[in-house]
């Protein structure tokens, strides 16, 4: 799979997460904060082989960006 970093949250630093990647099979990847609240969870029927990460809403505009911030290869 390739990937491409299209944004780091520029209001989390120094861990620079959440972070958008977009890969070469026209999915994304994201990397944001682990959600393990138990009562969240329980509102979500999320099986178990999956997970959920929460993302601040000033991420959402970086799924719409044309140009790429940097690209990884893997």
């Amino acid at each position: 799979m390739k990937i491409t970093r299209i944004a780091v949250d520029p209001d989390s630093q120094p861990q620079g997460s959440p972070t958008l990647y977009k890969t070469d099979r026209g999915s994304w990847l994201v990397q944001g904060w682990i959600v393990d609240d138990p009562e969240v969870l329980g509102l979500m029927n999320i099986p178990a082989h999956e997970t959920v990460v929460e993302l601040p809403d000033r991420m959402v505009p970086f799924f719409f960006r044309e140009q790429d911030v940097d690209e990884q290869g893997q």
